[in-house]
């Protein structure tokens, strides 16, 4: 895949992702308190991702071609933890619990 493809990938990839965020956190409300803490923890988790994935984008936006490949894996590599760390927070909402 060339870079201007994987670009424009991992930017709407990015976008969707954030997105998500977004929604699962105006369902913070459905869940029960003992979820709510491990929300808390996944969410400060996916907080602190978040802003490094932000920060391997837009270094990997001013690189030059002879970075091209560092910059993509360590772009990738981060992307995946945010994809794992966001998924551990969408489980909590999976059985849909009611409040306690």
């Amino acid at each position: 895949m060339d870079k201007e493809k994987f670009r424009e990938e991992a930017k709407k990839g990015i976008d969707d992702l954030f997105d998500q965020i977004e929604e699962l956190t105006s369902k913070k409300g459905e869940l029960k308190e003992k979820s709510k803490e491990k929300y808390n923890e996944l969410m400060a988790e996916i907080k602190q991702i978040k802003s490094d994935l932000e920060a391997k984008y837009q270094k990997w936006e001013e690189s030059g071609d002879s970075k091209w490949s560092e910059t993509k894996e360590a772009f990738s590599k981060s992307a995946d933890s945010f994809k794992e760390a966001f998924m551990h927070l969408a489980s909590l909402f999976k059985n849909k619990p009611t409040k306690e």
